[in-house]
């Protein structure tokens, strides 16, 4: 995989804080117990900045927004919007069939069940809610607006399966793979190929961040989509629409 250029990838700076699209395959921070030398988020910031902290965690198959300190100071000040849920955040997914949710509330406890997966738990699951609007509809597919208020892991992912909804590609919780044979009509194969899904992950990006930057300024940020999105939306569009 090609490294980013990490000064490629900020879409806000300031003194004290930056926002990158994080690219997708690329984790967080460091993975536990990791003691090779795979590239994360963290270790690119630090490059830049050397105090970097990132703020929050997304999902490695994830992209999009991601808030990174430059200072403690900074890094404090955005740990406390978190903590008060004051961060707003809004991702896009692709989910498949045909869903009309208008302001859909899930509230469903997860809990963690250790090795990097999650189940719902009424009993022993930590309280997790997450907002669905639906903004675009396809044949079998639906592009939606989710904004978790808690953050829990695979929050999203988990919540929209429990409605049948799994996010394209995401096999852990059900998803399948887009294949374009399945979209687009007399579709061939070449001799001895193997078709290929559209995208190479699940179809989850993290579009938008509203927090302060400081005591008083409040920002929005949007990252634009990445390319196997901006893709699979366009075939979508021109085959399944």
């Amino acid at each position: 995989m090609k490294i980013p250029k990490f000064t490629d990838l900020i879409i806000y700076e300031d003194d004290n804080l930056m926002v990158v699209n994080k690219p997708a395959f690329i984790s967080s921070l460091d993975e536990r117990g990791d003691g090779s030398s795979e590239i994360s988020m963290l270790r690119l910031a630090k490059n830049y900045v050397e105090d970097a902290q990132i703020c929050h965690r997304l999902d490695k198959e994830t992209s999009g927004a991601l808030i990174i300190a430059k200072n403690p100071e900074a890094y404090r000040l955005v740990s406390m919007q978190f903590e008060h849920r004051k961060v707003k955040k809004v991702y896009h997914a692709v989910i498949e069939g045909t869903h009309v949710f208008d302001e859909l509330q899930v509230d469903l406890p997860i809990l963690n069940t250790g090795k990097n997966t999650v189940s719902i738990s009424r009993q022993e699951g930590k309280r997790a809610e997450t907002w669905f609007q639906s903004l675009k509809y396809y044949k079998h597919y639906t592009l939606v607006e989710c904004r978790p208020v808690t953050g829990r892991m695979h929050q999203i992912r988990i919540h929209l399966a429990t409605q049948r909804a799994s996010i394209a590609g995401d096999e852990m919780y059900k998803g399948k793979p887009v294949l374009l044979s399945q979209l687009k009509r007399k579709y061939h194969l070449g001799k001895d190929q193997e078709e290929l899904p559209i995208m190479k992950r699940f179809a989850l990006h993290a579009y938008e961040v509203t927090f302060k930057v400081n005591e008083t300024q409040e920002v929005t940020i949007h990252a634009p989509y990445p390319k196997d999105f901006e893709t699979l939306l366009k075939l979508l569009d021109k085959f399944d629409s």
